[in-house]
């Protein structure tokens, strides 16, 4: 049975694709690439490689809506799937965000449950969604888009709790979106990621 597409295709607060900088990001994409397919893929590769990983860099300021993670250049992983749900969006390519619930390694080597943001797009040629993880890859990273097999950032293991999750969410949780905004800075952000979904 086809989904139904159009939630895929809305703009929202967070995910606000008419917003000139992504529409033009969205533009150059459609005119440099022919279809669909590598379309998004290049939308993937841009998030992945052109928007860091703001723990990866040590930023300071958090990033959520989508134009302000492009603006800013850089966003956890919830904040880079909001902007690449956007830019794929800005293309009329049915895009979505999903989620699993893995271990994260805090300051100190502290370790604790908490949720990982992905994309997935519906891809009119192969006629279902795509998921893939534009994370950002480092070494021991190496997420891919295929339309074969996943490559994920992050394996999973289910032994210790790690799960995942098929949904494919027209928005971003409402627990993502808090812990975001009311994180005055990374450091705060680290400490308040949400464990699972409610």
């Amino acid at each position: 049975m086809m989904p139904d597409l159009q939630p895929y295709l809305a703009e929202t607060p967070i995910i606000n694709f008419r917003h000139p900088a992504i529409t033009a990001v969205a533009t150059d994409l459609m005119q440099n690439y022919p279809d669909d397919i590598a379309r998004t893929k290049a939308a993937f590769e841009f998030v992945r490689d052109k928007i860091s990983h703001s723990f990866d860099i040590n930023a300071e300021t958090v990033t959520c809506i989508a134009s302000d993670v492009l603006e800013a250049g850089h966003g956890i992983c919830y904040a880079k799937s909001h902007l690449l749900a956007a830019i794929l969006r800005a293309m009329g390519i049915p895009a979505g965000i999903g989620y699993q619930r893995q271990i994260f390694i805090g300051e100190g080597a502290e370790s604790k449950m908490c949720l990982h943001a992905l994309n997935a797009a519906y891809i009119a040629p192969v006629n279902r969604f795509i998921r893939f993880d534009a994370r950002g890859n480092k070494p021991g990273v190496n997420a891919q888009f295929s339309l074969e097999k996943e490559q994920l950032a992050f394996p999973l293991n289910e032994q210790i709790g790690e799960k995942d999750y098929p949904e494919i969410y027209v928005e971003p949780l409402p627990t993502i979106i808090y812990s975001l905004k009311n994180s005055k800075n990374c450091t705060v952000l680290r400490g308040c990621l949400p464990e699972d979904i409610v």
